[in-house]
């Protein structure tokens, strides 16, 4: 069974930095996609950042470029999203989860999601 497990959550202030952590098992993962969504308070969940699990490619959304990096570490079944510069605006729950698609940004397409942990950043 597949298991995703968020950590690294909490609260920072505006211009502050956070590393959330993915830990993946359950299933071989190559030659599929890992995303990373938000999800604030009344509002739809969505797309941050996107990884190949083999190639290690990325894809991000306009919001979080330049600030976000996400990377995988294959030996450890590890996927990680470093967050700096951080705004009030990244306030979310966030999601790690696994799809059979690579890159997508699309939340439907994810058959697999972690439990979400909480970040909070303050003005």
């Amino acid at each position: 069974q597949v298991q995703l497990v968020e950590s690294g959550g909490g609260l920072v202030q505006a211009g502050g930095s956070l590393r959330l952590s993915c830990a993946a098992s359950g299933r071989t993962f190559s030659r599929t996609g890992m995303g990373w969504f938000r999800q604030a308070p009344g509002k739809q969940r969505e797309f941050v950042a996107a990884i190949s699990w083999s190639g290690g490619v990325t894809y991000y959304a306009d919001s979080v470029k330049g600030r976000f990096t996400v990377s995988r570490d294959t030996d450890k079944s590890m996927m990680n999203l470093q967050m700096n510069s951080l705004k009030p605006e990244d306030t979310a729950v966030y999601y790690c989860a696994n799809s059979i698609y690579i890159g997508d940004s699309d939340p439907r397409n994810y058959h697999y999601w972690g439990q979400g942990t909480q970040v909070t950043v303050s003005a």
